[in-house]
């Protein structure tokens, strides 16, 4: 990681600081070629250079959330649309224990449209 993306983490309280580590090392152990970066001041992943999702903070309740670039695609019930378009959201409590199975079904289904070339990647 690099010194401008681990201090995104660093300055978050705790639980959030723990939960949204976590998030990032689930995020970055599901494929050899999702990257991170930092982007609009959030840390972004990207899978072969294409952005795939972000990890941020609700600005009102200070929770975390991963926020799904390509979510009109995905339909998992558990993902919030809200006004956008073009992504969805998974809210996280940090307080609670992560919903593993949920993150991964959603990141998986998330990369498959990059795997499978529903979204280019070129």
């Amino acid at each position: 990681m690099s010194t401008d993306i681990d201090s995104y983490y660093l300055e978050k309280d705790e639980p959030n600081k723990s939960c949204l580590l976590t998030l990032r090392d689930i995020i970055i152990r599901q494929d050899v070629n999702i990257t991170e970066t930092r982007t609009y001041g959030m840390p972004c992943f990207c899978y072969k250079k294409k952005r795939f999702c972000y990890l941020w903070t609700d600005k009102k309740t200070d929770t975390p959330y991963l926020l799904m670039v390509e979510g009109k695609h995905l339909k998992h019930p558990e993902l919030e649309e809200g006004s956008r378009t073009r992504m969805k959201i998974f809210r996280v409590n940090p307080n609670k224990d992560l919903p593993i199975n949920i993150i991964l079904i959603i990141l998986n289904e998330a990369l498959d449209l990059y795997r499978l070339g529903i979204i280019n990647t070129e």
